[in-house]
């Protein structure tokens, strides 16, 4: 959880593929917010700004490294993937990223994708704040902004394109497979 992914690739060389390990599950690998208070907390990793593969974990090229690497001695890469929603509605504007790509949560703009207003569900929740109130309304759980995070419309063909595409070029890059992230707040 959270290491730098050259890290990662030692740890396979070393012990992990000649201990007889067959996978890892690594941390989202995209593009997500910076927090300053506090200081870069671990959460931050869970809101997307992009699906850019450039985390502060390393680079797009160290991601791709770390994957061959491990896949050369029999471990295969999981990738923890944030495909629900983008970053939270108050994280301001600007390019406060790990890629330093360009956003404005309050008007849920994100061109490095590109997403638009049009792109979230806010349109189909029915709750006065926006957000999930009742945990039993699956409709507020898959429809509704999870503590603040821009709820993506996953049903619209172009939300998952954009998703599929992500996931197909980390599949291109040797990744095994996926843990998907809030997957209780995603219709079937």
């Amino acid at each position: 959880f959270e290491w730098r992914w050259a890290d990662i690739a030692q740890e396979c060389e070393r012990f992990l593929g000649p201990k007889g390990f067959g996978g890892v599950q690594i941390s989202p690998p995209n593009d997500h917010i910076l927090v300053n208070s506090p200081w870069r907390p671990w959460w931050q990793r869970y809101q997307p700004i992009s699906y850019d593969l450039c985390s502060r974990s390393g680079s797009e090229a160290e991601l791709k490294d770390m994957i061959t690497r491990c896949n050369n001695v029999g471990v295969k890469i999981y990738v923890d993937a944030v495909i629900n929603h983008m970053c939270g509605s108050g994280g301001g504007s600007g390019t406060h990223s790990s890629c330093g790509n360009w956003f404005n949560a309050g008007s849920e703009e994100f061109p490095s994708v590109p997403y638009s207003k049009l792109d979230f569900n806010d349109q189909k929740c029915k709750t006065g704040s926006g957000e999930i109130e009742n945990y039993g309304d699956i409709y507020q759980v898959r429809d509704c902004r999870l503590v603040g995070l821009l709820d993506l419309a996953l049903e619209k063909d172009y939300v998952r394109g954009k998703v599929s595409d992500y996931m197909n070029k980390l599949i291109g890059m040797g990744v095994a497979g996926f843990r998907v992230d809030a997957c209780k707040h995603m219709w079937p």
